[in-house]
């Protein structure tokens, strides 16, 4: 029994980690990006978190390691829990990019900005704001 749930366990963490695997030259790194923020999922998030980034929220900027960001960002999605995320905006060059989004959360509407850089195994978010939308 214990083999069929580290058997599991193991295909589960491949299928969440295949969006990571599966960047190519055509690759729009924001779209599972852009889904998790949606859905309020910042373990799924954090899996594109370098492992060093900026995180700012209502102009509060933390310079946080991918678990602390995680608890910042989880932290976030408990007070304002995300009913849609929508990119509006995107650019940058192959080594680096940013989105513009807004989020629906809480009842408000949130200005999202996220700028991902390329390692050596992909893209991951080096800094992400989130700030009230005027």
């Amino acid at each position: 029994m214990n083999k069929f749930f580290i058997s599991l366990a193991t295909a589960l963490t491949f299928l969440s980690c295949s969006d990571i695997l599966a960047q190519g030259s055509g690759y729009d790194v924001f779209v599972p990006i852009s889904k998790y923020i949606g859905k309020g999922d910042a373990e799924s998030l954090s899996a594109w978190f370098s492992d060093n980034l900026e995180v700012t929220i209502f102009s509060n900027s933390n310079d946080s390691s991918r678990s602390q960001a995680t608890q910042i960002i989880k932290s976030f999605f408990r007070s304002y829990t995300p009913r849609s995320f929508e990119i509006t905006h995107k650019a940058g060059r192959s080594n680096m990019k940013y989105a513009l989004g807004t989020l629906n959360a809480g009842g408000e509407n949130f200005l999202v900005t996220i700028f991902v850089g390329y390692y050596e195994s992909g893209y991951r978010i080096q800094h992400i704001k989130i700030e009230r939308s005027e």
